[in-house]
């Protein structure tokens, strides 16, 4: 039971681990120090963990780096509407 709370709790954070980028980029409308090498490396790697978690049939790997994903895809968005932007 403790190690499911402990992956609850790590997922919460890792799932919104990037809105305040994305509340900030919109807000000033810039991505100038958002490294897109990251971005894609991390989309990645999230999608790794989402077949992991589908393999695994673990929830709370597959919701939270579906989640996960979907805002980095915001972000990569925000990045090429704003990166061209000058």
């Amino acid at each position: 039971m403790i190690w499911t709370i402990i992956g609850a709790m790590a997922a919460t954070l890792t799932m919104f681990s990037f809105v305040p980028q994305i509340f900030r980029s919109l807000r000033t409308k810039s991505v100038k120090d958002v490294s897109p090498v990251t971005l894609f490396q991390l989309s990645a790697g999230v999608c790794l963990w989402m077949v992991y978690g589908v393999a695994r049939k673990d929830p709370i790997i597959i919701i939270a780096n579906v989640i996960t994903f979907l805002t980095l895809a915001v972000l990569i968005f925000l990045y090429f509407k704003y990166g061209r932007v000058k």
